[in-house]
């Protein structure tokens, strides 16, 4: 069973420089202020923000689900399915309209879309760092591709009180990098 400090050490791993620690950090901190949660639904999604991105490989196209089946594997039976299907939901940022648990994960996910300029450009170069390995120009182009189907998307944020708050930055911050970007 992994406790939270081999959690945490899995989050302190080179070259982890937006998927660490202090993301997991900011989706509780996101997590805290959600009212209307039983204590049921905030276990559930606070193992699946724990572990959302315990598997980060940059270069790998199932981080999503190697992370879900680790999660299936040490959180307790009783949440463990369904926190596996909240993860898994992180690949895509795809969901049905009433699934309201996987529409706050989501939220809280992308909430960085959303943040002041210069939280999100610090956040945007971290991400270039993950992708050290990639071409500029194959990392421009596969980055502003991910950054259209997000800004192409009616709704970033399903959760109605994050879309409230982070849509219209995002928008601004998602414009703003693509066009340096191209």
């Amino acid at each position: 069973m992994m406790n939270r400090e081999e959690l945490s050490a899995a989050y302190a791993a080179p070259g982890r420089h937006y998927h660490n620690l202090a993301h997991i950090e900011d989706c509780l901190g996101l997590l805290a202020g959600v009212d209307g949660l039983s204590a049921h639904e905030r276990d559930i999604l606070s193992e699946a923000i724990w572990w959302h991105d315990v598997v980060y490989v940059p270069s790998r196209p199932d981080n999503e689900e190697l992370s879900a089946q680790l999660a299936e594997r040490h959180v307790r039976a009783d949440i463990s399915s369904e926190v596996g299907r909240l993860i898994r939901l992180t690949k895509t940022h795809d969901l049905a309209a009433d699934d309201r648990l996987g529409a706050i994960l989501i939220s809280i996910d992308l909430s960085i879309l959303g943040a002041e300029p210069a939280r999100y450009d610090a956040y945007a170069a971290a991400i270039r760092q993950e992708f050290i390995h990639v071409s500029d120009a194959d990392f421009r182009a596969g980055r502003a591709a991910v950054l259209r189907r997000f800004a192409a998307r009616p709704v970033i944020y399903p959760d109605a009180g994050f879309a409230a708050k982070y849509d219209r930055r995002a928008r601004d911050n998602l414009a703003r990098e693509l066009a340096a970007l191209s």
